[in-house]
């Protein structure tokens, strides 16, 4: 067991928290680079645990399991940034877990990561906390509508959510949510949205690919394009605000910020993910070295790679529910490479695969 931040030699294990599609394609990268990997999932037959050395499936709160899970392995990283605190709590004294706690935990509430984002001096969208639907109407009078209530935990791809397009749309709107604690965050009326995808090291380095802009419908990504059609010095100043974000987390691995462009020049921080990124999957055939291998590259503290892209223009679609059953067509066109989960079941809103067009 490991717990200090020495180099990890090829043939050493990789503990996965998570065993999703971003799960399974960072144990396919660390395989590439020579490691080991074992999940840690509560569900059964997971997509992660069917390319990896060993999948533990137990409870998030099975201390005997993550015991076990953690005497196994080297170091710890996660796919998803919901793995319930305690569970991180009991994990981090028996081993490294990187890209860290501090990414994790802050990136699980939405309150605290808009105030963290805020006191680096960089812009978000109105927001207010709403803990009580008297507390909404209040936060509804104060930034207006339209405008999004989110739960401050446990959202993703849409979930968790609820726009409210009118002031009478408050009750509703509380009541969808199930009166959990949320945040209302205004409108911002943006030109497009991009994302920075970076990885940093244990001593401070980073590594960025290019801006990529990014299509969303109904709250679930669609497709990305890289370069993003943004000024040269509007890049930068995305990459170096992302960078800001890693350094003050201290965070080890991959690490995605999401930003509404507003005009030419303004950049508003939509959302921190401390993970590999679905905004990042072009780099798997639009780079030499992927977001996982670098996200692998980090965490066991070997040196970062080129994020040089190799293709004028690259476009990543997702492959969402019923898209996949085009894979046949998909797969025999030119210049297209297809990525698929392995999930078992088709669902309605559910990411099954993406494809990337280079």
């Amino acid at each position: 067991m490991t717990t200090t931040f020495d180099r990890l030699a090829a043939g050493s294990t990789i503990g996965i928290l998570g065993g999703g599609q971003l799960g399974r394609m960072l144990a396919v990268a660390a395989a590439e680079l020579g490691f080991d990997c074992v999940v840690y999932e509560p569900e059964a037959d997971c997509p992660a645990g069917r390319v990896a050395a060993k999948c533990f499936t137990a409870a998030w709160d099975d201390q005997e399991a993550l015991a076990a899970f953690a005497d196994c392995v080297d170091v710890v990283t996660f796919e998803f940034e919901n793995v319930p605190a305690p569970s991180l709590a009991f994990l981090a004294e028996r081993t490294s877990i990187r890209p860290g706690l501090k990414s994790l935990q802050l990136t699980q509430d939405r309150l605290d990561e808009k105030q963290f984002i805020q006191g680096l001096g960089l812009e978000t969208a109105p927001y207010a906390t709403c803990d009580t639907l008297e507390a909404l109407e209040r936060a509804v009078g104060t930034i207006g509508v339209p405008a999004i209530l989110k739960t401050r935990t446990l959202g993703y791809d849409g979930k968790g959510q609820f726009r409210l397009s009118q002031i009478s749309d408050t009750a509703e709107a509380w009541a969808a949510l199930g009166g959990k604690p949320a945040i209302l965050e205004g409108f911002v009326s943006f030109e497009r949205e991009v994302s920075v995808i970076l990885a940093r090291a244990v001593d401070g380095s980073f590594a960025a690919f290019d801006v990529t802009e990014n299509v969303h419908q109904g709250g679930i990504l669609r497709t990305s394009t890289v370069p993003a059609q943004i000024s040269e010095a509007l890049g930068t100043k995305a990459v170096e605000a992302a960078s800001q974000i890693a350094a003050a987390l201290d965070h080890i691995g991959v690490l995605a910020v999401e930003f509404f462009v507003v005009g030419a020049d303004q950049l508003v921080v939509n959302e921190i993910a401390p993970r590999v990124h679905n905004s990042g999957h072009w780099t798997q055939d639009g780079c030499a070295a992927d977001q996982f291998q670098q996200h692998i590259r980090a965490v066991v503290h070997w040196p970062l790679a080129s994020t040089k892209r190799h293709a004028p223009q690259v476009v990543m679609n997702n492959l969402i529910g019923t898209d996949v059953e085009a894979w046949a067509d998909l797969a025999g066109q030119p210049d297209t490479f297809i990525h698929l989960y392995g999930k078992r079941a088709v669902r309605d809103g559910r990411k099954m695969g993406h494809v990337i067009k280079i």
